[in-house]
């Protein structure tokens, strides 16, 4: 049987990325991601569910998300599942699910997307007139 492991997430980060060097060199760097889900109950009540997801990324992505991203900015990323496992002093076994991020896409903050916005309308041309003008 073949086997895939995609993730794609949208939310807003946390926290300000926390960077690191490796002994061999290279970069990585952790985000951590609010992904919201807003849905209806049986009742009619909407409800709001946040997810917090832990995501690392390394290489060239974790020098973009440290050099770019900030606490609070949207962010759309792809990458894989990866589960550290562990073995804790006491010799209990742990495990925690994280996102390996492979692709990191900057999205406009609102602020921006709405300035945006705006210079475009303003920079739009008349509109032409239409034939029955005429």
């Amino acid at each position: 049987m073949a086997n895939y492991n995609r993730v794609f997430l949208l939310g807003n980060l946390t926290a300000d990325p926390e960077s690191r060097d490796l002994p061999t060199g290279g970069i990585v760097t952790d985000l951590r991601l609010a992904v919201n889900r807003t849905y209806r109950k049986r009742d009619g009540e909407q409800t709001e569910e946040v997810s917090f997801i832990d995501c690392t990324s390394y290489g060239r992505t974790a020098e973009i998300a440290r050099d770019y991203l900030k606490k609070g900015r949207p962010v759309f990323l792809e990458g894989r599942l990866h589960q550290d496992r562990w073995e804790t002093n006491e010799g209990d076994k742990r495990s925690k699910l994280k996102v390996v991020v492979e692709r990191l896409v900057l999205m406009p903050r609102r602020a921006d997307a709405a300035e945006a916005a705006e210079a475009e309308t303003e920079s739009a041309p008349p509109e032409e007139p239409s034939a029955s003008e005429f």
